[in-house]
């Protein structure tokens, strides 16, 4: 899968304005998450999406953090990772502590 085919949408909230793919990779919580995400990566994927209650934020970071390492990516900005929170901390004292979890 090439990059370049993925349709795109400008983000307008970012003074950049970058394009991000609307084709995403959503993620789970299996032993072959990292595999799968690094696989994804090889072939073009630049969107992920995971959540807490998934548990493959872990795993996902481990797979970009060895993509950096082997060269597959020159940069975490170059990959898209979307998320959401659980309905339990849709409090608006929890929501700042669940997205600082999430970008652990």
């Amino acid at each position: 899968m090439s990059s370049s085919k993925i349709p795109e949408v400008v983000l307008q909230s970012s003074s950049n304005h970058p394009k991000m793919p609307v084709i995403g990779l959503g993620t789970s919580s299996t032993s072959s998450t990292k595999e799968a995400v690094l696989e994804a990566i090889k072939i073009g994927y630049r969107h992920f999406d995971t959540a807490s209650v998934y548990g493959s934020e872990e795993p996902l970071g481990e797979a970009i953090a060895e993509a950096l390492q082997l060269g597959l990516i020159a940069s975490r900005d170059e990959l898209f990772i979307t998320s959401k929170l659980w309905c339990t901390s849709n409090f608006p004292h929890l929501v700042l502590p669940a997205i600082h979890k999430s970008l652990q």
